[in-house]
């Protein structure tokens, strides 16, 4: 084995290194994104890939353009759990709408009332924002209509973000 002394003396670093992380603080580096994470872009096809109907695959939902993993919430967005119609696209204006109708599972808010418009930021900064990661935006919301990138955009941030243990 070349170099075999090397290989096990890095392994050995490795392990005291990771030994020497109090679980909370290993939680704490786990879920803190990188300081400038790379900004992942879900197309449509993509986004209805994670849809939960995959056991052990995330499972995301988009809301305003922004694409949120909500594995950890299996039991509301998993297969044949009652939120499941929302997982894999963009439904922004069936959450403003609280509705499942799939004619209301639609990033489109034409003609929503200010009410609906207000409950979908408060169930937007209350509920996605502060209890599920962020993994990406879709494609609506990072390019322009004819595909160019739209250079208005800014990745939301998640200041008062915390895994809460729903366990």
């Amino acid at each position: 084995a070349g170099g075999g002394m090397a290989g096990s003396a890095a392994r050995l670093l490795v392990a005291a290194l990771l030994g020497a992380l109090p679980a909370a603080a290993e939680r704490e580096l786990r879920f803190r994104p990188p300081a400038e994470a790379p900004v992942r872009l879900f197309t449509e096809p993509e986004l209805a890939r994670y849809d939960g109907q995959q056991e052990g695959q995330p499972i995301y939902l988009a809301v305003k353009g922004v694409v949120f993993d909500v594995t950890s919430g299996k039991e509301f967005y998993g297969k044949g759990a009652p939120y499941n119609a929302l997982v894999g696209k963009d439904s922004t204006r069936g959450v403003a709408k609280m509705s499942l109708d799939p004619a209301d599972l639609t990033h489109d808010i034409t003609g929503l009332t200010e009410e609906e418009l207000k409950s979908l930021d408060d169930i937007f900064n209350n509920v996605y924002k502060a209890k599920y990661p962020i993994v990406g935006y879709t494609s609506r919301r990072i390019l322009n209509e004819d595909g160019s990138p739209n250079l208005d955009f800014k990745p939301e941030d998640q200041p008062h973000f915390n895994i809460k243990d729903e366990f």
